[in-house]
């Protein structure tokens, strides 16, 4: 079997941006250069979503204000996706709109029902400019948006109302990592 290399084996996990911190709240830059740094970043970004647990990982949530998205994503299958995407777009999405669970590593142990497409289909380029297309469907179709709205300075919570909303935002403000990141800014 040949050797692969494991993402972000070479990365060190960085400290994760939390609900309030404004670099999650505004759009990000394009990446303009496609050398060393963004490939350690890219790194970085594999080794601190596995260090956190998540299946996903926007650049913003490191603090780094680019479009750039990691993912290792299971899809409603069970088929593992695993990749970057810089400078992706969400180029179409399909299906019913699902409300499902969702979550996110900075909101850290706060899940609501969120509705999203059942497919999604993004494009971007890869490390070296190349063109990607990923097209996912159930679970993977719900990360792939999910990590978008980061770029776009948005998080889940942002796509919750009512009584969804009021509960999910109040369970931020009650969580422990509330005042700790309160106390960072």
């Amino acid at each position: 079997m040949p050797s692969r290399t494991i993402p972000g084996r070479t990365g060190h996990p960085r400290p994760l941006r939390l609900l309030g911190d404004p670099v999650l709240a505004a759009p990000c830059r394009e990446v303009t250069s496609f050398d060393g740094e963004l490939s350690r970043l890219i790194e970085d970004m594999f080794a601190t979503m596995y260090a956190a647990r998540g299946v996903g990982l926007a650049a913003n949530q490191i603090g780094v204000p680019l479009r750039v998205f990691v993912y290792d994503c299971p899809d409603d299958e069970d088929r593992r996706h695993l990749g970057h995407l810089i400078n992706p777009h969400l180029a179409g999405t399909d299906g019913p709109v699902i409300r499902g669970p969702e979550g996110c590593l900075s909101l850290p142990g706060i899940e609501a029902g969120t509705p999203r497409h059942d497919e999604a289909v993004v494009e971007g380029v890869d490390r070296t400019g190349a063109p990607v297309r990923v097209t996912g469907t159930g679970f993977f179709a719900r990360c792939l948006q999910h990590e978008c709205d980061h770029l776009e300075g948005g998080l889940y919570v942002d796509r919750l109302t009512g009584l969804r909303r009021r509960r999910a935002l109040r369970a931020a403000a009650r969580a422990p990592w509330a005042k700790e990141a309160a106390g960072a800014r």
